[in-house]
């Protein structure tokens, strides 16, 4: 999947000022099995950028292409086609079911196009170092070990792009190091690419774009 951005401003942000080399407005894109950082303050609209490659709000200027394809002429099937084997998300608020535990919240999107078997999950949730945490209610954990839940889910499913949106805000430097490395090998394995948004730092990885809000 090849994504284009050409002139695209959220209405809400119109007002505010945006520095000069922040992508709004600009015309960029992401290319198949490349990765991309995306950094910016706080209210400049990572999240919105986040919510509009979902197709989750369209209040925006300028048009934003799925492989040559304007976003806003999909139908919810076709979205939901996209959302299940294109595009994979983790999003800030990481909407897991909280009173799931934590395998029940993996297999509800595993079982939907499965990617893992039963074995390989237990093996990666020890990996990301919350093993212990396996039959866990998500509402016990912590935050940082629910955002390692939420990037193994979005990892649940085929896809060509992995749209990330401050995964990292609650994790410590080694678990940062361990989920990049899971991100970066999955995404390698499938020939897919990433986006990462960030409220500063490339985590200490080489990154084929870097954008700026």
């Amino acid at each position: 999947m090849n994504i284009r951005f050409s002139g695209v401003m959220p209405l809400p942000l119109k007002n505010i000022k945006h520095k000069e080399n922040s992508l709004w407005g600009k015309s960029f894109s992401f290319a198949h099995g490349t990765n991309s950082c995306v950094d910016a303050a706080s209210g400049k609209g990572k999240t919105t950028f986040t919510h509009i490659l979902a197709g989750l709000r369209n209040d925006f200027e300028g048009d934003v292409r799925f492989d040559d394809r304007d976003i806003r002429s999909f139908s919810n099937d076709e979205w939901s086609m996209i959302r299940q084997q294109k595009l994979a998300f983790v999003f800030q608020d990481l909407q897991l079911f909280h009173q799931l535990t934590v395998m029940e919240n993996l297999r509800i999107k595993n079982e939907l196009m499965p990617v893992f078997s039963e074995e390989e999950l237990v093996e990666l949730l020890h990996q990301l170092g919350i093993g212990d945490k396996i039959n866990a209610p998500c509402h016990q954990i912590s935050m940082g070990q629910q955002q390692r839940v939420s990037i193994l889910r979005a990892m649940c499913q085929p896809f060509e792009m992995l749209v990330m949106d401050e995964p990292f805000s609650h994790l410590d430097e080694q678990s940062t190091r361990i989920c990049l490395e899971l991100i970066s090998g999955e995404c390698k394995r499938r020939n897919a690419g990433f986006i990462l948004t960030t409220l500063g730092g490339t985590y200490g990885l080489t990154f084929d774009q870097n954008l700026v809000i």
